[in-house]
């Protein structure tokens, strides 16, 4: 399965996030936008990587962040609600959205990626190998340095 590549639009799809929300990754046009995939949600590595984003997000001013991976809604709301996570996780239980990004893993699982997508819906950048540990920041310097924010 090929990864996203860069100068692909962002995808015209139909999620549902950790309240059972559903809208459509296209609502994102229009502002810039990180997407990440993650393996599972409270394992080590995802805590700190989710939390990195959690505590930066005020410097992510205008940016949508957005966390997906293959668990359930239910786990999600637990994950949002144990770290106080204040950005959507979308639930990915068929992995569709895994499968399109080309994340998704043989055991089932989204490999740890991070996308970056510009206002106008287009992806700039790719990070197709994250360390969790102070992730958010190297996305925001990521940003900077693409002049985007």
């Amino acid at each position: 399965m090929t990864i996203l590549e860069v100068g692909s639009k962002l995808p015209d799809m139909e999620v549902v996030d950790q309240n059972g929300k559903g809208f459509n990754l296209r609502k994102f046009v229009g502002k810039l936008t990180v997407i990440y995939f993650y393996p599972k949600d409270q394992t080590p590595g995802c805590i700190k990587e989710a939390c990195s984003f959690r505590d930066t997000k005020s410097m992510f001013q205008g940016v949508n962040v957005v966390g997906v991976s293959t668990q359930s809604i239910d786990s999600h709301d637990r994950f949002t609600r144990k770290y106080g996570l204040n950005f959507p996780l979308i639930a990915d239980e068929d992995t569709r959205i895994s499968k399109f990004f080309g994340v998704l893993r043989e055991t089932g699982v989204a490999n740890r990626t991070t996308f970056i997508f510009d206002k106008d819906g287009i992806l700039v950048f790719v990070y197709p190998k994250v360390d969790p540990e102070g992730h958010a920041v190297e996305v925001l310097n990521k940003m900077k340095e693409l002049k985007l924010i």
